[in-house]
Parts: structure tokens; C-alpha cells; sequence
């Protein structure tokens, strides 16, 4: 139950990062090189990032790999 909860705060915190900057899914997509149902997948939890992709990922973003997971509350997942 713990890594699920931990896995749905990096999604949550994945889409805020992607919103706040004013991007779509598609943006993502292209920067990644990615169709657009790669972004919807992860963001939605079908589908989990390994570390390197979630590196790219946060790259695409333009935010920083710690930002993100800063935002994973370990002591309440």
C-alpha cells in the first residue's frame, strides 16, 4: 500500500509540474520523442516510469528530479 500511495503523490506531483508551466499532455509527448498516450499513461497510472525516464521526463518539464520528489510525503504514503 505504501509504494502505491508514494507512486500516486509522483503522478499527482507530475501533472501539477506539467499544468503549472501551461503545458499540454502533447508538448510533453513531443519533447520526449513520445506519442501523447505515453504522457496519459503515467500521468493517469497505467502505466510507471522507470528512473531514466522519469529523468527525461523531468527534463521536458524543465524542473528539477529533487523538486518532484520533495513533494512525496514518505512518512504519511
Amino acid at each position: 500500500m505504501m509504494q502505491r500511495n508514494m507512486y500516486e503523490s509522483l503522478q499527482k506531483a507530475l501533472v501539477e509540474a506539467r499544468q503549472s508551466k501551461g503545458l499540454t499532455q502533447t508538448e510533453i509527448a513531443t519533447r520526449l520523442g513520445k506519442p501523447q498516450s505515453f504522457v496519459s499513461k503515467y500521468e493517469s497510472g497505467e502505466r510507471r516510469l522507470d528512473v531514466v525516464e522519469f529523468l527525461e521526463v523531468c527534463q521536458a518539464l524543465s524542473v528539477k528530479p529533487n523538486s518532484i520528489l520533495n513533494k512525496i510525503d514518505i512518512d504519511n504514503a
